[in-house]
C-alpha cells in the first residue's frame, strides 16, 4: 500500500457553525470554492452532505480532460461530512470537512485531506512538495472565500431575493449566478434558447419576450450585450454593439414597466467608457460624459432604462471598469504574451486603467440589490486605479516574467483602429464614490495582491 500523506488546514470563521455547514450545500457554493487559477469545471455538485451523494469535477490539463468523481461518506449531523475519491488523479483521496463551534457567532473550519499519489515511490520525490504547496494555496483560498461570503451574507441580513438575470452565459453572468445562489437567492435567467425550466425566453433582436413569466421577481440584473473587444470596429460592428445594448435594454425596461407588479430594482450594466479619455482627472458619478463612440453608446445605453425608472422601479446603471479574472475578459488576452516574457506597456503607459476584481463585481451587484438607497449611475471599479505601466509591472511580477517589450501607440492604432483609442490607450481614472459612501468594503482594493493570488504559482 502506498504511503498516505496528510494535509490539514484550519481557520476561524466569524459565523455560527450551523450556518457554515449549511452554506456548503447552497447551489453555487461548489463553484465559489473553485480557485480562479485552476482549470476545473463542476459537472455535478452534490446537493446534500449525506453519505452516497456524488460530485463530479472535470480537470483540464492542456488537451487532456480528466473527470474526478467523489462520493460523500462519514457524515455526522451538525459536525462534519467527508468525500472519498472513486476515480480521479490520486491513488487515494479522503477529504474531511469539520466545523467546530467556538461560540454562538464563530467556529473553526477544519479541512483534513489524507491522500497518496499514483506510483508514490516514483512520483512523491518530484510531485510531493508541489502537491503540498498547492493544497496549502487551495485551502487558504477556500477558507478566505468562505469567510468573506458569509461575512457579506450576515452584513446584508441574509435576505433571499428572486433575481432575474440576462447575459448569464458571460464571464460576469455565470460567476454572478454561482455567487447569488450560494448566498441563498433564487436565480432565473433570460435567454434566446430555452434548455431548462429555470429559463425565460427573450430575443432583443426580434423584440420577443415571454412577458407572462416576468411577474413576481424582486430584482433584475441586465448584463446582456455584444462583446466590444471581440474584433476591429467596422461600421457593422459598431452598429451591432450599439443595437445590442440600447435596443435590448429598452425592450427589457419597457416590458418590466408594463408589468402589473414590476420588480423593485433593475441593475443595468454600463461601462466607464461613459467618461471617455480624460487623462489624470479623477472621475466620479457626478462627472460629465466624455466624447467618442463608447461614451455615446453608454449615454444611450443608460437612457434606455428611462421607462423602468418612470414606472417607479429603482434603477442602477453599473459603470463597470476592466474586469480582472483569468477565466475570461481582458486579462486572458494579455496572459499569453506576458507568460512568454514578451509583455510590455501599451503606448506611453501613462494612461489610467480603472479595474475591478470579478469577485468584487458580483459582490457589488448584491450590495446594490439589497441597499435601497443606491440608484442612478454607480462606478463599479476598485478604489485604486493604476496606470498601464503600473499594471504591466504588477502583471509581470505575478508571473515572474520581464516586461521589456513596449507596444507603440501607433502600432496599436494600425492594428485595431478606433477600438485601440477607446479601449487600450484611453485614460480613465474613476473612483467608486457611491459604493464607498454606502459602506461597501472591497475584497481587492489593490491590483498587485489580486494578480499575485490569481496567477502566481504555488
Amino acid at each position: 500500500m502506498a504511503r498516505r500523506e496528510i494535509y490539514e488546514h484550519r481557520s476561524t470563521i466569524n459565523a455560527p457553525a450551523a450556518q457554515v455547514l449549511k452554506w456548503h450545500w447552497n447551489p453555487g457554493t461548489m463553484n465559489r470554492l473553485m480557485p480562479p487559477w485552476q482549470n476545473v469545471k463542476v459537472l455535478q455538485a452534490a446537493t446534500s452532505p449525506q453519505n452516497g451523494q456524488r460530485a463530479i469535477l472535470q480537470l483540464t490539463m492542456g488537451a487532456l480532460k480528466l473527470d474526478w468523481v467523489a462520493e460523500h461518506c462519514d457524515y455526522i449531523d451538525g459536525e462534519q461530512f467527508a468525500d472519498k475519491q472513486l476515480s480521479g488523479p490520486f491513488a487515494y483521496w479522503h477529504h474531511t470537512h469539520r466545523v467546530l463551534p467556538i461560540d454562538g457567532t464563530s467556529c473553526t473550519l477544519v479541512d483534513r485531506v489524507e491522500y497518496s499519489l499514483p506510483a508514490a515511490e516514483l512520483s512523491e520525490p518530484f510531485m510531493g512538495p508541489w502537491i503540498k504547496a498547492n493544497l496549502q494555496r487551495l485551502f487558504k483560498y477556500r477558507h478566505a472565500v468562505t469567510a468573506a461570503d458569509l461575512k457579506m451574507y450576515n452584513q446584508l441580513g441574509g435576505r433571499s431575493m428572486k433575481v432575474l438575470i440576462t447575459g448569464s452565459n458571460g464571464l460576469v453572468g455565470s460567476h454572478l449566478i454561482s455567487f447569488l445562489t450560494s448566498q441563498g437567492h433564487q436565480v432565473t435567467t433570460m435567454t434566446r434558447k430555452i434548455t431548462s425550466a429555470n429559463q425565460i425566453l427573450w430575443d432583443p433582436e426580434t423584440g420577443q419576450v415571454d412577458k407572462g413569466r416576468l411577474e413576481g421577481f424582486d430584482a433584475v440584473v441586465h448584463l446582456a450585450g455584444e462583446n466590444i473587444a471581440s474584433g476591429r470596429w467596422s461600421r457593422e460592428k459598431k452598429a451591432s454593439i450599439r443595437t445590442s445594448r440600447v435596443q435590448g435594454t429598452k425592450l427589457l425596461s419597457e416590458t418590466l414597466a408594463s408589468l402589473a407588479t414590476p420588480p423593485k430594482v433593475l441593475i443595468s450594466a454600463s461601462a466607464i467608457g461613459y467618461y471617455g479619455d480624460r487623462g489624470d482627472k479623477i472621475l466620479t458619478e457626478e462627472s460629465a460624459a466624455g466624447e467618442g463612440f463608447l461614451a455615446d453608446v453608454c449615454r444611450e445605453w443608460e437612457s434606455a432604462t428611462d421607462s423602468a425608472r418612470e414606472r417607479g422601479i429603482r434603477v442602477a446603471e453599473l459603470r463597470i471598469g476592466v474586469v480582472l479574472s483569468p477565466k475570461g475578459g481582458a486579462l486572458t488576452k494579455m496572459l499569453p504574451p506576458f507568460r512568454m516574457g514578451a509583455g510590455g506597456r501599451l503606448g506611453t503607459g501613462k494612461q489610467f486603467m480603472s479595474w475591478i476584481a470579478l469577485d468584487d463585481l458580483v459582490g457589488v451587484i448584491e450590495h446594490i440589490l439589497v441597499n435601497e438607497e443606491l440608484s442612478g449611475p454607480i462606478n463599479a471599479v476598485a478604489p485604486n486605479p493604476v496606470t498601464n505601466s503600473e499594471f504591466t509591472s504588477a502583471l509581470g511580477a505575478s508571473l515572474h516574467r520581464p516586461t521589456i517589450f513596449p507596444v507603440p501607440g501607433l502600432a496599436i492604432n494600425l492594428l485595431l483602429g478606433e477600438m485601440a483609442n477607446d479601449l487600450l490607450l484611453a485614460s480613465t481614472r474613476v473612483q467608486p464614490t457611491k459604493l464607498l459612501a454606502s459602506g461597501y468594503v472591497f475584497r481587492y482594493a489593490h491590483v498587485a495582491p489580486l494578480l499575485k493570488q490569481m496567477l502566481s504559482a504555488a
